[in-house]
Parts: C-alpha cells; structure tokens; sequence
C-alpha cells in the first residue's frame, strides 16, 4: 500500500507545488503525493517553468486550501515554510509532521531562485525516499546475486543499463537509437530490469525515462560503475549513435 505525503507552504503557489510534482515524479509508484496552502493563492508560473526547465511534466497545478484536505489521513506531512510549520503543527490522523523550512524564491531577485530552490527541494525529496521507501528497499535487498548477474548476461540489458548509468537517465527514444533496435524489444529487457528493480522508471509525456534505481544494493551499483569505467569501448558504437541522435528529448539529468 503506497503511503501519502502532504507538502503544505502558506500559498500552495511554488515550493509546495513544485515539491509535490517532484516527489511523484522520482517515486510516484510508491506515495501519493498532495500540496496544500494555509492560504491559498495563485500557481507561481516560475515554479511551473522550473520544472518545465528540469524536466519533469508539471500537469496543470492549482492550489489548495489545507482545510479541504483535513479528513485525511496522511503518513507524512511535510511543511516548506515557518508560518505552515506554526499553523499546522499537529495534524489530525497524521503519522509523521516534518518542517523543512525553504526560503521563499519568490522573494528573492536572483533570477536562478525557482530553480535554486527546485534542486534543493529535489535533494531533501531524494533523502526522503531512500529512508522511507521501505516497500521498495525490501524488493532491492530480495534481489539475489543471481538473479543479477543473469540480468548482466544478456547484452541489451547490460548496454542499457551502462548507458544509462553513464548518462543518467535515458528515455525508451533514446536507448532505441543508441543500440539500433526496434522499441518492442528494447521496452521488453527494460521492464524486466524494472521487474527486478534494477531501474525506476518515470512517464514524461509520450516517453517512459530510465535510472538506476537509487535504492539498488551498494555492491551491485558498484559492479555497474567498475563495469563501465574499465570497458568504454564496449559503449564506444552506442554513444556515437546517441550523441548523433536527431531531435534528442531533454531530461532531468541534461537540463540541471
């Protein structure tokens, strides 16, 4: 059963938001994920193009009053702001209350601030994950060395998943243009990776992306990176065609 995050700040118009489609996008599979204000105004549009610009698919956000949300119940509420840490210090129903205090970027003149802001609310959500995804860490811990390595015997599964760790993050596009393969077989290996939990994957628009999934046990990241550092050549052919690679589609990792 996923478990649900409320982000609340006073306006509900950018760093709540902004942490909301975060949060969903790097483990929307594994929390529900709602924003609030304790007094609602209007979406920021520089929030919305922050996100834009870091590659994550904002929808189409409004913002909330906290009190529409009050008869449920929520394993985290995290505020963003002091005032929303004073004003909802105790939650009703809820499990944990966490105050991470951002300053507001809508405050500031530096021209960078939304997306200042965006990176570290993007960091703290990382943390936030690798320690409360238990669900997830039990299904990376189940994963034995031999499942693994029968998952790096298979070629296409072994390039993509270099390819990906040298880049990232990659989408089906551009792993379909790197091994010059049809997409039904590329998605097919992906899945299976994504099965064992290998990968997380996100939905941006039309494409599906690709990581390593954070959560992956240290040994076998480990055996992942010393396999790509000591054997460039074997991704020699398949980055070529991914640097050549016409109206590549910006992601996460190339737009920060």
């Amino acid at each position: 059963m996923k478990k649900s995050v409320l982000f609340l700040c006073t306006a509900n118009s950018a760093r709540s938001i902004m942490a909301e489609a975060v949060l969903r996008s790097q483990a929307g599979d594994l929390f529900d994920v709602f924003s609030a204000g304790t007094e609602p105004g209007r979406v920021d549009s520089r929030a919305v193009d922050a996100l834009v610009s870091f590659g994550i698919e904002p929808g189409k956000p409004s913002a909330k009053s906290v009190a529409s949300l009050a008869d449920r119940h929520f394993d985290f509420v995290i505020t963003l702001c002091s005032k929303a840490r004073q004003e909802c210090r105790h939650w009703p129903g809820s499990g944990v209350v966490m105050d991470w205090d951002f300053a507001d970027p809508a405050q500031s003149h530096d021209p960078r601030a939304f997306k200042h802001c965006l990176q570290e609310i993007s960091e703290r959500i990382r943390l936030f994950v690798l320690v409360n995804s238990k669900q997830t860490t039990n299904k990376s811990k189940a994963l034995s060395a031999l499942a693994f390595f029968k998952a790096l015997a298979d070629e296409t599964r072994l390039l993509s998943l270099l390819l990906i760790q040298e880049e990232d993050e990659l989408c089906v596009c551009e792993l379909v243009a790197a091994l010059d393969m049809p997409q039904p077989k590329i998605s097919r290996h992906l899945a299976q990776l994504r099965t064992l939990g290998v990968l997380l994957d996100r939905r941006q628009g039309q494409w599906i992306y690709y990581r390593i999934h954070p959560l992956l046990s240290e040994w076998m990241a480990n055996v992942l990176r010393q396999t790509g550092d000591n054997n460039q050549a074997l991704l020699q052919q398949s980055s070529a065609r991914l640097a050549a690679m016409a109206d590549r589609p910006t992601t996460c990792a190339s737009s920060r």
